[in-house]
C-alpha cells in the first residue's frame, strides 16, 4: 500500500508543512480543520456554531475529494479553547454526524492555529 495526499481548492490551504489529508489502503486521515472559509481565506469569526459550521463543511469537503462521507467517519478529535462551548459545538458535530457518531475525544487547550476557538480533524475509512 502506499499512501497518497488528497488536496482540494474547495477547502481551505493547508497553512504549514502538511496536507489536508492523507488516504492510505482504505482510510483517509484529515488534518485538523479550522474555521477558515475557502472562498475567502478568512477565519470566520463570530459565534462559536459558526465556527464550528466552518468546520464540520471544511471536513466535508475534504473528504469528498477523496469520494468518502462524514458517515465513513470513525474517529474524531475536538480542540477547543474553551470547554464550556462544548454544549454548543456538540450539537453543531451532531447535526452534520447524524448517526454516525464516530469515536471522539474533546480537548481544552490554551492556544489553536490563528486564534480560533475550536479544530476537528478526523479519521474515515471505508
Amino acid at each position: 500500500m502506499s499512501k497518497k495526499l488528497i488536496y482540494t481548492p474547495y477547502a481551505p490551504e493547508p497553512i504549514g508543512p502538511y496536507s489536508q489529508a492523507v488516504q492510505f489502503g482504505n482510510m483517509i486521515f484529515v488534518s485538523g480543520q479550522i474555521a477558515i472559509h475557502p472562498d475567502t481565506k478568512e477565519i470566520v469569526r463570530g459565534t462559536i456554531e459558526e465556527e464550528t459550521h466552518q468546520v464540520m463543511q471544511n471536513l466535508k469537503t475534504v473528504l469528498a475529494e477523496a469520494g468518502y462521507s462524514l458517515q465513513d467517519v470513525v474517529k474524531t478529535s475536538i480542540f477547543v479553547k474553551d470547554l464550556s462551548h462544548f454544549d454548543k459545538i456538540n450539537w453543531v458535530y451532531g447535526e452534520y454526524m447524524g448517526e454516525s457518531k464516530p469515536a471522539r475525544e474533546t480537548v481544552e487547550v490554551a492556544r489553536l492555529p490563528k486564534d480560533v476557538q475550536v479544530e476537528i480533524s478526523c479519521i474515515a475509512a471505508k
